[in-house]
């Protein structure tokens, strides 16, 4: 067992990825939930890694898929950091 010096050196905080992480994003994806975290929020899995899916792009992509239901990619630009971050949702294809 680690005394809680050599914990604190090794810490590593966990860093959520983000759906503006990702190059494109397929409308088909699975969305799921973590209910368990402090904040729950909601995201969806590539390659074994979580990305959080912000509410302002789900509510984006609906507006955008009212207009064109045959999207298939989309892709989010993110700008701003903390209470300032933006979501812009981009279709792909």
């Amino acid at each position: 067992m680690a005394s809680l010096i050599e914990e604190a050196k090794e810490y590593q905080p966990q860093q959520l990825k983000n759906i503006a992480d990702l190059p494109s994003v397929d409308v088909n994806s699975e969305v799921q939930e973590e209910k368990e975290a402090e904040f729950p929020y909601k995201y969806i899995m590539v390659e074994g890694e979580r990305y959080k899916v912000p509410v302002s792009v789900t509510a984006s992509l609906k507006a955008i898929l009212e207009e064109n239901p045959n999207l298939k990619k989309f892709k989010v630009k993110k700008t701003g950091e903390g209470m300032n971050t933006k979501y812009t949702t981009i279709p792909l294809a």
